[in-house]
């Protein structure tokens, strides 16, 4: 039986897992990834990401070589009862925050494959394709997990802690014991993926589509290339199964398309679930991904949410294990991360629940009511709603105790130029990606930075390219931010004094 030590064991190499394995082999950690398949699914499930993730795939280094399998995500137009237009979501207008177009579609298979290209670059990281866990045994000081290979060989694996990246159907969660909590949406779709012909994309929308109707509400997202994707809610008594064969599907969709218009790439039958783990870490153990949460389809946020957990905790993890927070500090940096990721995942999932009730009325009376009220609240003439709208700010966790309207969310990325640069540069790639104090000129440098970089672009003969930084200190009226390896805000400051008091108190929560 061959045995293995690491400091992280990560359970599932989809998209949580790669870029949890990544940033932590970056890092210098010892990681070791057990996976059930040998190579990258190769029929897209996710379809969306948007800026966030991208500025994650920049930290990887990916970014360049994953921008290729992505498209800007077309408007969304919701359609009411009568066919009328009632709702249209777009892109917030540039210079775009992130340094990256907000909401994107993308082609899973290449984007992962990329990934995991980054992914064996790394000499910290082990990967065993082709295993499963059979058991698994922790505390809080560390875990050894039973693994079987399908060529029937056994591994242990010790680890200090073990992320479960396993999806949902989590092997992982299981063996811990942890439930699930519905939040209260389980309903029955499909999901077609067709790749259409010319002839097929003439009869198609130019723009993505909620079609609002109570006999069959169902979303058209226009993909990369001539990839369009169908989410079909099923009707009461419709077999699942039956509509999923080839005949079923293409008789739903002969609304928009015959068989001559396109080749099948997918299609499945689903259960659409909104439910969050009771717990997410257990010891040493940490769930995230679809292992900890599930959510609605709407405005494809589910992966998202999967790299959002894997950034979150891979930092925390990354302080603790080079000994930059120790002790109860240490217990409660990791804490934090199920405390911010759930609180985050379950506000969002209310946030797309009413999204979906909007789509997904079903009585014709209360759908019409519903048609009167949003054009009422736009006097008649529907007006763009930034996607980006709807994603809320960190709540709680390592965050100043100082209540701000900046507090917890995400920070921008200002494109900077200077003298010694070229081109102008994304400013995580001049600063990196530890905590970082951002400053403008009207303050002065704290005494003590230790453990902190400093973003003082006029100090380093660098302007704000597209005025994005600029703007956002003005904004929220400041002129320091501190800001987490995540890129989320942990508070803000706008006099010398209420700079000390901050670095204060990011010193106190992390024991520094």
């Amino acid at each position: 039986m061959n045995e293995i030590s690491c400091d992280v064991a990560i359970v599932g190499l989809g998209p949580t897992g790669v870029v949890a394995a990544i940033l932590l082999g970056m890092a210098g950690l010892r990681v070791h990834v057990i996976e059930r398949r040998h190579e990258v699914y190769e029929i897209p499930r996710a379809i969306a990401l948007d800026h966030e993730i991208m500025r994650i795939f920049q930290q990887l280094g990916t970014a360049q070589a994953i921008l290729p399998y992505c498209e800007p995500f077309t408007p969304s137009e919701f359609y009411g009862v009568n066919g009328e237009l009632i709702r249209r979501m777009t892109m917030i207008a540039p210079p775009y925050p992130m340094g990256y177009t907000p909401s994107m579609v993308f082609t899973q298979p290449p984007v992962e494959q990329v990934l995991r290209e980054r992914l064996a670059q790394l000499k910290t990281v082990t990967t065993a394709f082709g295993y499963d866990v059979q058991d698994l045994i922790a505390d809080a000081q560390g875990a050894s997990l039973a693994t079987l290979s399908d060529q029937g060989e056994e591994q242990v694996i010790e680890a200090r802690w073990v992320i479960a990246c396993d999806g949902g159907g989590s092997t992982t969660r299981g063996l811990l014991g942890i439930d699930l909590q519905d939040l209260d949406f389980d309903e029955p779709w499909l999901v077609v993926d067709v790749k259409v012909n010319e002839r097929g994309l003439a009869k198609l929308p130019d723009v993505s589509v909620q079609y609002c109707e109570p006999e069959r509400p169902c979303t058209l997202v226009i993909g990369p290339g001539n990839h369009r994707r169908w989410e079909i809610s099923l009707k009461p008594g419709e077999d699942p199964a039956q509509v999923a064969t080839e005949a079923g599907t293409w008789s739903l969709l002969s609304r928009w398309l015959s068989p001559e218009d396109g080749t099948l790439w997918r299609q499945a039958s689903y259960r659409f679930h909104a439910l969050v783990a009771e717990d997410w870490r257990q010891g040493c153990v940490f769930l995230a991904g679809d292992a900890a949460h599930m959510q609605p389809p709407f405005l494809g946020q589910g992966m998202c949410q999967g790299i959002r957990d894997a950034s979150n905790l891979a930092w925390k993890l990354i302080a603790v294990h080079n000994g930059d927070v120790q002790g109860e500090a240490a217990e409660m940096l990791l804490d934090s991360y199920g405390i911010e990721r759930k609180a985050h995942v379950s506000e969002l999932t209310g946030r797309l629940k009413q999204i979906g009730a909007t789509i997904c009325e079903r009585d014709t009376a209360k759908a019409m009511a519903r048609d009167l009220q949003l054009l009422a609240e736009c006097d008649g003439v529907v007006k763009d709603t930034p996607r980006q709208d709807i994603l809320p700010p960190l709540r709680s966790g390592l965050l100043s105790t100082h209540t701000s309207e900046a507090r917890g969310c995400l920070f921008v990325q200002p494109r900077l130029h200077g003298q010694n640069l070229r081109d102008t540069s994304l400013m995580d790639e001049l600063y990196g990606y530890g905590w970082r104090l951002v400053m403008d000129a009207r303050l002065q440098n704290p005494v003590e930075l230790a453990g902190l970089t400093l973003v003082k672009p006029d100090a380093d003969q660098c302007t704000d390219a597209e005025g994005v930084l600029t703007q956002w200190m003005e904004h929220y009226q400041c002129h320091a931010v501190l800001v987490r390896p995540d890129h989320y805000v942990f508070g803000t400051a706008e006099t010398d004094s209420e700079l000390h008091d901050l670095l204060s108190q990011w010193r106190t929560a992390l024991r520094l």
